[in-house]
Order: structure tokens, then sequence, then C-alpha cells
């Protein structure tokens, strides 16, 4: 694994990688990053993504060398030795492909600006896997795709043009037909340069309301401190995500929601102070929205140890959307279940369905307490902030794991 580098401004934009489990996300992130993004032991030692990785890298520009070939992750250009212009910083959120890890993606998926489509060229176009993953990124709001055709190196000329074909002929009609596709090879780091010109020409920074009171979805949680640490040197727990409104700043006090359970069906909000802020690869004084942010806070590090703040909204004390005990969605259900290779047509919703829903970070389960056609209401197992209109994704119980059946937004 390579030293990490300290780019030269914060992210300013998350890419997400998609795809089946197999189809080697994990290996683009590192050939563009020179990270592997999947940090946690069981990731390492089965080698595939389990929880959110995360991963970040400077983009740079050749001024001599030709489109699509001028575009690298290095100071220097490898194909020419010239000094490269640098272009943006971007964060990478890699995401398990795996069905069972499905709840998992859809929690990083919320906060992408675009993403990688990973496809295995050496497999029929889409995996199941696939067809789950297009659909989530599109229902979340992800319409700008860049496709990656990955393993060409162990493929025939032929195979590649007929991958190419069967990606073309799936998303064909759909908000991303025109989305290019890239051949790679992230073992070999082949064909990243055209990739990193179709991420900049294609997947470009949104506008970010900076004006606005800061807003985080927390993705991550941690504690920071090896065992065996003095008391009087312990640092306080470090909450990471991805700010989507606003900016934080170095003694900023700030307010996690829900919080902490306080009672049956009551959680407790909690108050905290930032001591760090890392961005980067480096400490700063203050974070924008676009990017991956670390938070370093005076809260207890056993409550973030372990991701014990996953599915939180960190944001200005008083201006969070309400905590909600019980959650009314207007939802669309899918006409056939996703991610399965046998046609399976998608049941009604039922009164004392369980379900599981995705909110930003925030996963939960609930009973359906009442129905109708276009409107459920649930009562959910742990409380989730949310605002009317935030996207929310549906998934049920089918066979073994969890599947996405359909989507709504808060009413």
């Amino acid at each position: 694994m390579s030293t990490k580098k300290i780019l030269p401004t914060q992210p300013e934009v998350n890419i997400g990688t998609l795809g089946h489990v197999d189809n080697g996300k994990s290996t683009i992130v590192q050939a563009i990053t020179g990270i592997w993004p999947a940090r946690h032991s069981e990731e390492l030692k089965r080698g595939i993504t389990i929880k959110i990785g995360y991963a970040d890298a400077a983009i740079y520009k050749c001024p001599n060398c030709e489109e699509p070939f001028n575009y690298t992750s290095k100071e220097t250009c490898p194909r020419c030795g010239s000094k490269t212009e640098f272009v943006r910083a971007v964060s990478f959120i890699d995401c398990p492909g795996h069905h069972s890890l499905m709840v998992t993606m859809l929690s990083g998926a919320a906060l992408f600006d675009g993403a990688i489509f990973v496809a295995d060229v050496r497999h029929r176009f889409p995996q199941p896997q696939d067809r789950e993953h297009l659909q989530a990124a599109l229902i979340l709001g992800v319409k700008k795709l860049v496709f990656a055709q990955n393993k060409v190196d162990v493929v025939t000329k032929e195979r590649a043009a007929e991958n190419y074909s069967e990606i073309k002929e799936y998303i064909k009609g759909t908000v991303v037909e025109e989305a290019p596709i890239i051949p790679v090879s992230g073992q070999h780091a082949i064909g990243i340069e055209a990739l990193l010109w179709a991420m900049e020409k294609f997947i470009s920074t949104p506008p970010r309301e900076l004006d606005k009171p800061f807003r985080m979805p927390i993705l991550r949680s941690f504690d920071i401190n090896p065992p065996g640490t003095p008391a009087n040197k312990i640092k306080g727990g470090v909450i990471g995500g991805s700010i989507i409104k606003g900016v934080v700043r170095l003694g900023d006090e700030i307010e996690i929601a829900p919080g902490v359970p306080a009672g049956e069906r009551r959680y407790e909000p909690l108050l905290t102070e930032v001591v760090n802020i890392r961005a980067g690869e480096r400490n700063v004084k203050e974070a924008k929205s676009g990017g991956l942010t670390g938070i370093e806070t005076k809260l207890d590090p056993a409550l973030t140890k372990s991701d014990g703040m996953t599915g939180n909204m960190a944001g200005a004390p008083g201006t969070l959307p309400p905590t909600r005990y019980d959650i009314t969605i207007e939802y669309t259900l899918f006409d056939q279940i996703i991610g399965l290779t046998e046609k399976m047509p998608v049941a009604p919703v039922k009164e004392k369905e369980q379900l599981v829903l995705n909110v930003y970070s925030a996963v939960t389960s609930g009973i359906v307490t009442r129905r109708t056609s276009d409107v459920i209401e649930i009562s959910l197992k742990r409380p989730v902030v949310a605002s009317e209109e935030d996207k929310v994704a549906i998934s049920r119980i089918i066979g073994s794991a969890w599947r996405l059946i359909g989507y709504g937004k808060v009413v």
C-alpha cells in the first residue's frame, strides 16, 4: 500500500463505485489513489468491501498530451514527463457489491455526486447486483455515471466489444444512456488516464449551499486511540461523512441526532465541540460541502468506536430536521424484484410487514402501521433525522437477504 499524499486542496466532489461483488471496484480506486479503500480487517482478509470504503485523490492534467490520455493522479505526467496542472481533488466512496450488503451500499450512494459503474468484462452485463446497483443509483438521484469495463487484460477484443454492446443496450432509454464506457484494467492500471478524463468531462462538481447551516450525515465513526493510551492523552471520538450543506470550523459546537437511546422509543441528541478537522489527508481549520471529512470531537470515544455513530446526522445546533420515530412515505414499488436471476414481481406492501429504510447514511427497520396505494406509515425501530422530500430507499426480506423493492420521499 502506498503512502498517503496530502492533497493540494480539500476534496470538492464525491465519486462512488458501483457494481457486482467481484468486478474490481476497490482495485480501480487503488489504481487512481494508491490507497486500498477497504480498511476493515475482515475486508483485507477476504478481499471484498464489507463496510463503506473511502480514499482521496488529486486529479492533474498534462498540458502536452492529447485527450483522453492527458489526465493523471500524479504531479508528473507518466507519459511525457511534463509537470502537470492540478484540476481538482475528489473523494472516492467504495461500496460493497454483495447482495447481502445492499443496505450498506445504499448508505454510501446517498452521498454520491456521481459514480464509476464497474462492469466485469468477462461476464454478460448486467449481473444481478449490477441491475440492483444501477436502479439504486438512479432512484437516489445519481445521474452522472461513467462505466468502466474492468479486466480487459484477460479477454479477447471480441469479448470486450460484446460487453460494450451489452452495456449500451441495457442503459438505452435511461437518463444515463449517453454515459461513457471506458475499457480498463484496475489490476495493471491500464486505461486509468481515459477513466479520469471521463470523470472530469461527465461528473462535474455540483453547486454547494455554503451559506446554509452546517449539516453532515455520519457515514463512519471511530475511536482513534490505540489500546493502552494514557487517560490524559485520550482523544475524543471521530465522526466522518460528507458535508451536504454549509461549513464547519474548529471550535464550533455541533449537534448529533437522533443521538443515544434514553428510554423506550426515546433518543437524546448529543452536543459536542469540534477540536480537529481532517480533509484531503491533512488537518484544516474549516471544511466545506463536498468530499469526505473527518471531525474529531470531545465525545467519549466509546460512543464513536466501531461505527457507533453511523446513521446519525451532525449539524449546527437547533437546525437539524426533526427526529422521526414514525415516518410517512409517499412510495413507488418496482414491477420486478431487482438483483435476482429469475423474474419475480414485487408484491404489494402489507400492514404489519417489516421493511428496511435508507435515508442518507441512516439504515433503520420498521413495521408498516398503515398503507394506501401510494403512502405508507411506518413505526421505526430506530428513529431517523429526515426532512420532508428527503429520498428513501425501501427494502424487504426476500429469501435470505434484504432486497430493494421501491423508493419514495418523506411527507
